[in-house]
């Protein structure tokens, strides 16, 4: 083992990036990242074995959604610095209940398939000017509207998961768990930001207030409760 892992060029951190592709549709699933020890771990039980930069511990993909990854094959690159995975997921790979976590398209054939999308990942504007808008009350750029939006899709693509089930979705096991199952995760995910919270970390806050929205998100379609009803909520406690 020790010879086998020798070769690998860990980072500072002590991880390397994993790529992972289905075997055998070989398209790309996600990308995570691995230390020595869930890298033996892997080796040792066959499923992909992951370290959660966020919450610094080992994570065993599909643990708790029944998504695992049955590894088949590891390759290793040509500068021993990054894996790649060759697994038979059972399940989908994105927590969004999609199939790859690579499933927004930003350019294909050559074309952009958003009207000023090139305008947009171009743009000089600073990271720290569009904080500076926001932090100091002023009102949003077009950029962070853009970004708010994107819950709309997310809503309407787990809509789109209750009205037409896809076999393997990490949403429709939800759906079909029903609503004590749902809860369940909800609180999980809760814990989790307090947690988070509680270490003081950016990342991991963030990380973990991503799966709890998502988590509220397939509530809210379960009971089929509009999005706009809770803007509508949020609006009338301002006034």
């Amino acid at each position: 083992m020790k010879e086998k892992l020798g070769k690998l060029k860990f980072n500072q951190e002590g991880l390397i990036p994993a790529i992972v592709q289905d075997i055998n549709s070989k398209e790309v699933l996600m990308l995570a990242y691995m230390n020595e020890e869930s890298l033996k771990k892997t080796l040792e039980t066959g499923k992909a074995v992951f370290w959660s930069r966020s919450r610094q511990e080992l994570w065993v993909k599909g643990e708790s959604s029944g998504n695992f990854q049955l590894v088949q094959e590891i390759k290793l690159d040509c500068d021993n610095d990054t894996l790649l995975l060759l697994v038979e997921p059972v399940g989908p790979a994105c927590h969004t209940g999609e199939e790859t976590c690579f499933y927004r398209e930003i350019m294909q054939k050559g074309v952009l398939l958003e009207a000023g999308l090139a305008d947009k990942l171009t743009a000089s504007a600073s990271r720290e000017g569009r904080e500076e808008s926001s932090t100091k009350g002023g009102s949003p750029t077009v950029e962070e509207l853009e970004k708010a939006a994107f819950i709309y899709s997310l809503y309407n693509l787990i809509a789109g998961r209750k009205r037409e089930p896809v076999e393997g979705s990490y949403t429709n096991y939800l759906f079909n768990q029903g609503v004590d199952k749902i809860c369940k995760k909800i609180g999980e995910e809760a814990a989790e930001v307090i947690i988070g919270a509680k270490n003081a970390s950016r990342e991991e806050m963030v990380y973990e207030i991503g799966d709890l929205i998502y988590h509220l998100l397939v509530l809210l379609n379960l009971y089929e409760i509009p999005l706009q009803d809770i803007f509508t909520e949020l609006e009338q406690r301002n006034k």
